[in-house]
């Protein structure tokens, strides 16, 4: 049996010094903060989409908030408007949350909190829109995945074209 210790010189091992530092990203909770589904033409859509294919329309937004020191709440935003020629079929919105506490330097916090927060929570919303969809009498929508990385670009962007 070989016995390894922990040292500076085995990278691969915790330190004590390394062991002691606080994870830069800890999810300590997820939650529903709002929901609605709405099929305001039910039961007479139900009939229309089986000869007409339906037209999806997604919106998807991050926002973020300091909810106390290093513990910050992200909201995924997720709208979906799904119509048959000129009825709508179907508005669905989700706003699904976190509270993360955040250890790291400033530059990495806005990276932190609106690429891998929401990348994190997607999953999960993911899974409820599909879910309320299915529930609501319609195929489950299932959304294809999010580039968390080209929107937190796009907002950097706009910011400062602004």
């Amino acid at each position: 049996m070989v016995e390894e210790t922990l040292t500076p010189e085995n990278p691969a091992l915790p330190t004590e010094q390394t062991a002691s530092v606080a994870a830069p990203l800890t999810v300590s909770a997820q939650y529903i903060k709002d929901l609605s589904f709405e099929a305001p033409t039910a039961p007479a859509i139900y009939r229309l989409i089986q000869k007409t294919p339906p037209d999806v329309k997604i919106n998807v937004n991050v926002s973020s908030s300091r909810f106390e020191h290093n513990i910050h709440e992200v909201t995924l935003t997720i709208e979906a408007n799904c119509t048959v020629g000129k009825d709508t079929a179907f508005m669905l919105e989700l706003e699904y949350a976190g509270l993360f506490v955040v250890n790291a330097s400033p530059e990495h916090i806005g990276p932190l909190l609106l690429i891998e927060c929401p990348r994190l929570l997607f999953p999960f919303a993911r899974g409820i829109l599909a879910d309320i969809s299915r529930d609501g009498g319609f195929p489950p929508l299932m959304l294809n995945p999010v580039d968390f990385v080209a929107m937190y670009q796009a907002e950097i962007d706009t910011s400062k074209s602004e």
